[in-house]
């Protein structure tokens, strides 16, 4: 399996997580388990994205050695997908509320 595969599956899922962890820690922000889980996974890819051109090229992707996976590469994938996945998720949570017209407490 390619590197940028492997990548894009990382942030996909955690980015997916980000995003539900950040739906069940405020029921005013929740989209609920769909919304959370694809507004989390478009988060994962985009930051993982730009966490990977922020890193440079090989830095922060998860590239095969000969002894298998880069494991830091591969938690930094991990990492970043989750951060950014749960970042969209707020940001559009957020947007959501203050076009329902209610207001965070």
């Amino acid at each position: 399996m390619s590197a940028m595969l492997i990548n894009l599956i990382l942030q996909v899922l955690s980015g997916a997580v980000g995003g539900n962890i950040v739906g069940k820690a405020s029921d005013r922000l929740d989209l609920g388990p769909l919304g959370n889980s694809i507004a989390g996974a478009l988060g994962g890819v985009g930051g993982g994205q730009l966490l990977n051109m922020m890193l440079g090229a090989g830095a922060g992707t998860a590239a095969t050695t000969m002894s298998g996976m880069d494991i830091g590469a591969i938690i930094s994938q991990i990492a970043g997908g989750g951060v950014s996945g749960a970042v969209l998720t707020l940001v559009v949570g957020l947007i959501r509320q203050a076009m329902s017209g209610t207001q965070a407490h």
